[in-house]
């Protein structure tokens, strides 16, 4: 972190109610030659077509342009150009690619709006956050959940929330913290920013924020901070008659409670709050969810980033709280591996398997969680039917049998499943850590 952006995250520290001002000064030829060195170099390009080689190649003298039409407040954003990717369910989720110049303007701003909201971000939130992830935030609430007292878990899910994110409640929100207009009117022409459809049409939305943005993460961040963070802190938990707590990846996140009268007057509450800053909560995906450990095998089950959490017995016979692989996310990563085998079959092998196995390391880095390794290999057996069957098609012949295509895999080595989570420390009440201690045989990481 730069100097200057250590002295902002200081001073936010100290100081939780001060505005800061002259951000918008900060962005001159330096900032924006740091920021540069972290831009993705064959990330997609916006709607001028210059991609960040071509822009390269030419920085300072660009760089240098941006800054005076900064400086004279002639800086126009271009238009956000629209791409789909598949979502699952037939859906397709909308992402907004910003030309290359508007990429290295929000990741500056991105940096100081982050210096700022650090040291505001409560310890609940885990989405787009330096050195925490989505395993962090479902490793806390599997510790959450072991070792607290909650018998009840509120699961809902948000209306496209970057979609439908409200521009007048987003810049009040940022100038709780902000008393620079120059920066507010520059975040104003991002959110503003038309969007180039696939179609060619162009749209003006008067809501939300462009999701593939980079400055939109910080924002999304901020948003929910103030909508939904601070709100179940301040106000939801002083009124719980038992423990509650709440766990949120960007626009996901879970509620926990003890008492079910305080998990059913927040599933009453979290509608009217949520729709009071602009955003819909999906009702046929927002319930209450009895979760006591004391329930029989095959009790009560919800979803988070990807895993599904449930109640089972350890080798002692206790109750444990266990994840696995989320039967649809099984079924899409399936999907999209049968895309991929189906696209690339005709390939060298060496390097077919080479990018196989990159895949492969990928899904076990994020699945490979402890207790996790039947998902894992249930997988592995379906990935490796898929290849087989794509393989076989490389031409008229059938190529292999199962005889010879396990001597194939074998001979390229390919990735096998495994559990790649690593404990780590985690603060923990005292009788948590002495039960930690005392169950060995407890193998969830420790975040």
């Amino acid at each position: 972190m730069q100097t200057s952006l250590q002295g902002i995250a200081k001073k936010a520290e100290r100081e939780k109610r001060y505005r800061f001002r002259n951000l918008y000064g900060m962005l001159n030829e330096e900032m924006l030659r740091n920021c540069w060195r972290d831009i993705r170099k064959n990330a997609a390009y916006g709607v001028d077509k210059v991609s960040a080689q071509e822009y390269g190649q030419n920085l300072e003298e660009n760089i240098r342009q941006l800054v005076e039409r900064l400086k004279r407040k002639r800086y126009r954003a271009r238009l956000v150009r629209r791409h789909y990717i598949p979502k699952g369910g037939g859906k397709l989720r909308p992402l907004g690619i910003p030309a290359t110049e508007d990429k290295l303007l929000q990741l500056a701003v991105t940096r100081i709006l982050t210096a700022i909201y650090e040291q505001d971000f409560l310890r609940c939130s885990y989405g787009y956050r330096p050195n925490v992830g989505a395993l962090d935030a479902v490793d806390k609430l599997t510790i959450k959940l072991q070792f607290g007292r909650y018998n009840y878990v509120v699961e809902s899910d948000i209306k496209g929330f970057f979609d439908n994110i409200d521009h007048e409640w987003m810049i009040k929100m940022l100038a709780e913290r902000i008393d620079d207009r120059a920066l507010l009117w520059l975040i104003k022409k991002w959110l503003k920013a038309g969007v180039l459809d696939t179609d060619g049409k162009v749209l003006h939305p008067v809501t939300g924020t462009p999701q593939g943005g980079i400055v939109s993460p910080i924002l999304a961040n901020v948003y929910l901070h103030y909508a939904l963070d601070l709100w179940f802190e301040k106000v939801v938990k002083r009124r719980c008659g038992g423990e509650a707590c709440l766990i949120r990846y960007a626009d996901d996140y879970v509620c926990a409670f003890q008492c079910r009268a305080d998990a059913e007057r927040f599933y009453e509450e979290l509608g009217p709050r949520l729709g009071k800053f602009g955003v819909e909560l999906s009702e046929e995906k927002t319930q209450v969810i009895p979760f006591d450990r004391c329930q029989p095998s095959g009790g009560a089950r919800f979803e988070f980033l990807g895993f599904e959490f449930y109640w089972g017995k350890d080798r002692l016979g206790k109750a444990h709280l266990k994840r696995r692989t989320s039967r649809k996310k099984l079924r899409s990563s399936l999907k999209r591996l049968t895309e991929w085998c189906k696209k690339n079959r005709n390939l060298k092998l060496t390097i077919l398997f080479k990018r196989l196995n990159i895949k492969l390391r990928g899904y076990y880095n994020y699945y490979g969680v402890y207790g996790n390794f039947a998902s894992l290999k249930q997988f592995f057996e379906g990935a490796m039917r898929i290849l087989m069957k794509w393989l076989n098609r490389r031409s008229q012949r059938y190529s292999y049998n199962w005889v010879g295509f396990r001597m194939l895999i074998e001979h390229f080595r390919i990735e096998r499943p495994r559990i790649v989570g690593r404990p780590r420390q985690c603060r923990v009440s005292s009788s948590a850590e002495a039960v930690l201690r005392k169950r060995v045989f407890l193998k969830s990481p420790v975040r």
